[in-house]
């Protein structure tokens, strides 16, 4: 069988579905590996490794002739169509986010699976692409806060005086909030931190952090694999209330906070933000998913006045944070995809098992229907609407 792996198209994106390292895998395991010329160049793997690996190198892939098609990205609505009825996609899909794309995964006949959706279990952890990925992430925002806040991190003691450190405040103890406190406290700041589960206050201190208690109403907000759930909008208001005052003490503020297959929880307003000293630097992960601090802009810095008029904090949308560091995220990641895609592979074919619990959990389309229930809902509605609008022309 053929499993390809094509450069990545969408603006930005770095990282590459398949190293060296896993196309070696998938050949052991009996597979045909086709992988775009270029592919790896941004990972910093050469189309000569690949082949030394066993994959053929092609000038320019063609989906339509795969049985499986690897990527990072989710796909456009354009590539999915391109699939071959009856093959088979592995990659970052945002189900929820991506409908035009899952609508014609499903027309094409393909069956996708997205790795958002892979179960948090034990069994399923060498294919956490969310995790891998946030571990990158999560280093990458203090990395990018360090370079544009205007002080030191760390204490100095000098004989020309003492430079206090930085005060760091992270939002959301998930894998990249845990990163961020452990990147951030190597840095020598002093580290705070909050998350709305119970059970991340003793993972941040585990790291040297300060764990943070709003004293809300922790469980409520326990969701399922490790995930928080949303707050209902009382609480949402009043746990902003609590943040302020740490908002407003701290030199940088990095936010992670992410409910899967839903919009980003709004943290912190803009008059938090500007309630800052001058100089801080506020960092929100969550900018694609609609962002955690409001009035972030995706991919772009954008500078608030602070409320004492002395000079303003720089409010950063970090867009796709772990294809800033490619080969590490991409070395990652692929061995993510490459361990999904040998569970459904026994003797050189690629037969999923859907009583398998992963298997079953991670597939958003097959046989011409959606069968992840949540995208299929979000679908259904959004072609309501699309038909509602249509008529009221």
């Amino acid at each position: 069988m053929k499993v390809g792996i094509a450069r990545e198209r969408r603006a930005g994106e770095r990282r590459v579905a398949a190293t060296a390292e896993t196309v070696a895998q998938l050949v052991a395991l009996g597979l045909e590996v086709e992988i775009e010329a270029g592919a790896g160049t941004e990972s910093g793997i050469a189309d000569a490794a690949y082949a030394d690996a066993g994959a053929r190198v092609v000038a320019e892939l063609q989906p339509g002739a795969l049985d499986v098609f690897l990527h990072v990205r989710p796909l456009t609505p354009e590539q999915a169509g391109s699939l071959a009825a009856g093959s088979i996609s592995i990659g970052l899909g945002s189900p929820a986010t991506e409908l035009p794309t899952i609508a014609a995964l499903a027309k094409a006949q393909v069956t996708s699976f997205a790795l958002e959706l892979v179960p948090r279990i034990s069994r399923a952890q060498s294919m956490d692409a969310l995790s891998s990925q946030a571990l990158v992430a999560g280093y990458r925002t203090v990395i990018e806060a360090a370079s544009r806040y205007p002080r030191f991190f760390p204490l100095y003691m000098t004989a020309a005086g003492t430079i206090p450190p930085a005060r760091v405040l992270v939002l959301g103890a998930g894998v990249a909030g845990l990163q961020a406190i452990g990147t951030a406290k190597r840095l020598g700041a002093r580290v705070f931190a909050n998350d709305v589960r119970p059970a991340s206050a003793d993972e941040v201190r585990s790291l040297g952090g300060t764990f943070i208690d709003l004293d809300l109403d922790a469980a409520a907000a326990e969701g399922t694999g490790g995930y928080a759930r949303a707050l209902s909008e009382d609480r949402a208001v009043r746990q902003r209330e609590l943040l302020a005052p740490h908002v407003a003490t701290s030199d940088v503020l990095i936010t992670t906070a992410a409910i899967p297959g839903r919009a980003a929880p709004l943290l912190v307003t803009s008059e938090m933000v500007s309630g800052m000293r001058a100089g801080s630097v506020v960092i929100d992960l969550a900018a694609e998913s609609g962002g955690n601090v409001e009035g972030v802009v995706a991919g772009q810095d954008v500078l608030v006045p602070t409320a004492a008029g002395d000079g303003h904090v720089t409010l950063v949308g970090l867009a796709d944070a772990a294809s800033t560091m490619p080969s590490d995220a991409s070395r990652l990641y692929a061995k993510n995809v490459a361990n999904l895609l040998a569970l459904m592979t026994s003797e050189g074919q690629v037969a999923p098992d859907f009583d398998d619990e992963v298997i079953a959990g991670a597939c958003v389309t097959r046989g011409g229907e959606v069968r992840h229930e949540p995208t299929a809902a979000l679908l259904r509605e959004h072609t309501e609407r699309a038909d509602s609008a249509e008529g009221d022309r």
